[in-house]
C-alpha cells in the first residue's frame, strides 16, 4: 500500500530538521560552555574566538562544495556521509584536552557541516509537491534560527552536571538519530546533470574567507592599524575579488555572480547574511556576559535567551501569511527594524540591569528575526529552478554561516579590543595584569579589584559590540527595501513562483 504524499513529506522533515538541528546545535551549544573550556584547557580570548569560527568558518566555506556534491552524488548519499563524519569528530572532541586539538577537531566538524546543511533544505524544496513546500521551508527557517536556542539550553543542562565534553556527545547523538531517521524516510534526489566541479573557485573561495576571518579574529592582538592586519584584510578581499572574477569566467561556476541580477535574490542574500551576522554574534558575546559579568551558571544563562525562540519560531510560522497582506519589503524591513531595536537596547544593559527587559528585547528581536527570514529564504530558493536547487539552498547556507562566522569574528573581535581598551586594573602583579588583558574569564577568578574592572571593562566592550550591531542592521534593512521596492517597480517578471508578493 502506497504511503500517503503527506505522511511521506512530514516523515522526511522531520529527519531533515534533526539534521539541520545537528549542524546549527553544534555552532551555538559550545558558546555556553567557553568559561568552561577556558578554565580546563587554558584557553585565551582569542583560542575561544577560534574555537566557536573554526567550525563556522569550515562550514561557511565548504557550503557550496557541499551543495554540489549533493546535486551530483544524491543529496541523501551526502547527508549520511556528512552526518557519518560529525558523530566520528564529535567523539573525538570529547576526549581532546588542548585548545589547538579543540579548534582542529571543529575544522573536521564543519567540512561534516557543510555536506549536511545544504541537503536539508534542497531535499524540501525538489523533493515537497508545491503545496508542501513553502510549509516546510516556513519550518526549516523558523527551526535554523531556533536550534541555535536549543543547542544554548541543551548544553546549559548537560553542564549541570558534566562538563564540556559532554557537549560533543550531545552532538553525536543528535546526529545518530538523524542518520536513523534519513535512512528511514529521506527518498534520494540528485540533479538531473551538473556541471564539471569548479577546483579553482573553491580554493579562492577558502582563501579569501579564511585570510579576512584570520585577519579579523587577530585584530585585537596585533592591532587594528597594524600591517599586518590591514594587509590581511586587503589581501582577502582581493582574493574574494578574484573569486568573483574567476567565477564570471567559468562555463560551471561554483557560484554563479550572475544570480545578484535577481534583484531577489539579492535581498534575500542581504537579509539571510546580515541577521547572522548579528544573531550568532550576539549569541557568542552574550553568553560570556551573562557568565562573566552576571556570574550566571550556564543552564540559567542558557534559559535566559529562551525569549528568542518563543519570538522567532512563531513568527517564522505566521510570516507566509503576513507577507502575502503586507509585501516582503515591509515584512523583512520590519523584521531588521526590530532586530536593530533590540541589538539597540542590548547595548545599554549592565550588570544590574533587571532580567525582564532582557527579556522582552530578546523576544523582540526574535521575532523581528522569524519575519525576515522565511520570506528572505524563499527568495533565494525561488531564484533557482528544482534541477538546481542543492545550490539555492547552499546558497541560502553560505549567507547564514558566512554571515554568522564573520559575526562572530567582527563582533568578537570589537568586543575584545573595547574590553582591552576600557580595563583599567590596580597596580600589582605584571602576570596578573597580562592575564586579566588575555582573557576575561581569567580576570574574573582573581577575585577583588581587578574582577570588578574586568566586570566594568567588559559591560564597555559589550556596549560598543552591540551598537555596531544595531547601526549594521539598520543600515542593511534599508539597502534591502530600497532593493526590493527598485525589483517591484522595474522587473515584475521577476515575482517569485511560490507566494512572495513585493507591495
Amino acid at each position: 500500500m502506497d504511503v500517503p504524499i503527506m505522511d511521506r513529506t512530514r516523515g522526511a522533515l522531520v529527519a531533515v530538521c534533526v539534521g539541520l538541528a545537528t549542524v546549527v546545535s553544534a555552532v551555538s551549544s559550545l558558546m555556553v560552555a567557553l568559561p568552561d573550556v577556558a578554565r580546563h584547557t587554558g584557553a585565551t580570548q582569542t583560542d575561544l574566538s577560534w574555537i566557536v569560527d573554526g567550525y563556522a568558518l569550515t562550514f561557511a566555506a565548504l557550503l557550496l562544495p557541499g551543495g554540489y556534491l549533493g546535486d551530483r552524488l544524491g543529496r541523501r548519499r551526502v547527508l549520511l556521509g556528512g552526518l557519518g563524519l560529525i558523530i566520528v569528530a564529535a567523539a573525538v572532541g570529547a576526549s581532546v584536552t588542548g585548545p589547538g586539538a579543540l579548534i582542529a577537531v571543529r575544522v573536521v566538524m564543519g567540512v561534516a557541516a557543510a555536506m549536511i546543511m545544504p541537503a536539508t533544505l534542497s531535499t524540501i524544496t525538489a523533493t515537497f509537491p508545491p503545496a508542501q513546500r513553502v510549509k516546510g521551508v516556513a519550518v526549516w527557517a523558523g527551526l535554523a534560527g531556533g536550534s541555535a536556542v536549543l543547542g544554548l539550553f541543551a548544553a546549559g543542562l548537560l553542564l549541570e552536571w558534566f562538563t564540556w565534553p559532554s557537549i560533543f556527545w550531545f552532538t553525536a547523538v543528535v546526529a545518530v538519530v538523524a542518520a536513523v531517521l534519513t535512512v528511514r524516510e529521506v527518498p534520494e534526489s540528485r540533479a538531473e546533470s551538473t556541471g564539471g566541479f569548479d577546483a579553482g573557485g573553491t580554493v579562492l573561495s577558502v582563501a579569501g574567507l579564511g585570510v579576512l576571518v584570520y585577519s579579523i579574529i587577530e585584530a585585537p592582538i596585533e592591532g587594528w592599524g597594524s600591517g599586518r592586519t590591514i594587509g590581511g584584510l586587503a589581501a582577502g578581499v582581493v582574493i574574494l575579488l578574484l573569486f568573483a572574477v574567476w567565477e564570471l569566467r567559468n562555463s560551471a561556476p561554483l557560484l554563479d555572480i550572475r544570480l545578484f541580477k535577481h534583484r531577489g535574490f539579492t535581498a534575500g542574500m542581504l537579509t539571510v547574511s546580515s541577521l547572522f551576522f548579528v544573531f550568532f554574534g550576539f549569541i557568542f558575546v552574550f553568553m560570556q556576559f551573562l557568565q562573566f559579568v552576571r556570574g550566571w551558571l550556564p543552564l540559567v544563562a542558557a534559559c535566559a535567551a529562551a525569549p528568542i525562540a518563543i519570538g522567532l519560531l512563531p513568527a517564522a510560522r505566521l510570516a507566509p501569511y503576513i507577507v502575502r497582506r503586507v509585501g516582503v519589503r515591509v515584512l523583512c524591513g520590519a523584521g531588521m527594524t526590530l532586530v536593530a531595536v533590540a541589538m539597540a537596547g542590548l547595548a545599554t544593559v549592565g550588570a544590574d540591569t533587571s532580567y525582564w527587559v532582557i527579556a522582552v528585547l530578546l523576544w523582540i528581536g526574535g521575532t523581528g528575526m522569524g519575519w525576515a527570514m522565511t520570506p528572505a529564504t524563499a527568495s533565494i530558493t525561488d531564484a533557482l529552478p528544482a534541477a538546481e536547487q542543492g545550490v539555492a539552498s547552499a546558497m541560502n547556507d553560505v549567507a547564514r554561516e558566512v554571515g554568522g562566522a564573520l559575526g562572530i569574528a567582527v563582533l568578537g573581535s570589537v568586543l575584545s579590543n573595547g574590553y582591552r581598551s576600557a580595563l583599567d586594573l590596580p597596580p600589582g602583579s605584571a602576570r596578573i595584569a597580562d592575564a586579566a588583558r588575555e582573557s576575561v574569564g581569567a580576570a574574573t577568578q582573581f577575585g577583588g579589584p581587578v574582577r570588578e574592572a574586568a566586570r566594568d571593562a567588559f559591560v564597555t566592550g559589550l556596549g560598543q559590540t552591540l551598537g555596531l550591531a544595531a547601526a549594521l542592521m539598520i543600515v542593511c534593512a534599508g539597502v534591502v527595501v530600497a532593493v526590493i521596492g527598485a525589483r517591484r517597480r522595474n522587473a515584475p517578471a521577476e515575482e517569485p513562483a511560490q507566494y512572495v508578493s513585493t507591495r
